[in-house]
Formats: structure tokens, sequence, C-alpha cells
């Protein structure tokens, strides 16, 4: 059964590095379930304080993904036309690799306060922050997964092979 669920964790940790640059995946709650994953093994080293931490920290990142995008773009004071262009923006870079993720959020952002008839230095303003925010989220993603990528891998080994 610890084979199964070393597998199992492993594949969610990697679907959670994924998942923390596609919108479409939630990276961290992913990530946090292959560390539950490795807890649930015998022979795991996993502590219940970690599983906790890393569980309150997956929350506060998920909660912070949501939360952040809208908050850049109201204090700079662009409208939701900003967020929905920068959301819009994102899922068509799913398929233009990694200069359409970078991009097209950003544009998407530019389009869409544009089209509330925002003059064009204030809806540069409004994309700016918005792709800031993107980027920030992402990155904070990003590191939380690769280090429950780097945990189960390390603790997945020892239940496997230790």
């Amino acid at each position: 059964m610890d084979i199964l669920l070393v597998i199992l964790a492993v594949l969610c940790a990697v679907v959670g590095v994924v998942g923390s640059i596609v919108p479409a995946l939630p990276g961290p709650p992913v990530s946090f379930v292959a560390y539950l994953l490795l807890f649930l093994c015998s022979g795991s080293d996993v502590s219940f304080s970690s599983l906790a931490i890393a569980g309150v920290v997956a929350l506060v990142v998920t909660v912070v993904d949501f939360v952040a995008p809208a908050w850049f773009t109201k204090k700079t004071g662009g409208s939701k036309a900003a967020t929905w262009g920068a959301t819009i923006g994102l899922v068509i870079a799913l398929f233009t690799g990694l200069w359409g993720v970078l991009i097209l959020p950003f544009i998407g952002a530019l389009l869409g306060e544009l089209s509330t008839g925002t003059p064009m230095n204030r809806a540069m303003n409004v994309a700016s922050y918005s792709f800031l925010a993107f980027i920030l989220t992402t990155g904070i993603k990003m590191i939380y997964s690769f280090v429950l990528l780097a945990m189960v891998a390390y603790n997945g080994w020892g239940v496997l092979f230790g």
C-alpha cells in the first residue's frame, strides 16, 4: 500500500507544480494532498505538525492567490475588466508557451482596462500592477509547490528504500 501512496504522492506533487502556473489546476492544494498521502504511509517520517504547517501555508497561499489580483487592481483604481482581461490572457497563454504566459496577462489586463474607456497611461499602470500581482502570486505558488515536491521526493524515497 505504501508504494501506491508514494506513487500517488509524487504524481500529485508534480501536478501541484504544474498547477502553480496553470490557472485551471489548484497547485498548492494538490501539493498539500501529495504531502498528506505521504503522511499516511506506514514508514513515513512526516510529522503531524509539519503536515499541519503545510496545510495552513497551502490555505494562506491559495487565499492570497485569489485576493491579490483584485486587491492590486483595486489599489490602482482598475476595473474588474482588467482582472478579467488578465485572466483571459493567461488562459490563452497556456497554448503559447513561456513568452505568452509572461506577456498575455499584461496585454489582457491592458485591453480589459482600455475597454472601460480608461486613458492609455492609467490603463498601463493598472495592467502593470495586475501583472505584478500575477508574477508575485505565481512565484509564491511555485516556491510552495517545489518545496513540497522536494519534501515528497525525499520522504517518499525514505519510505520506499529507507
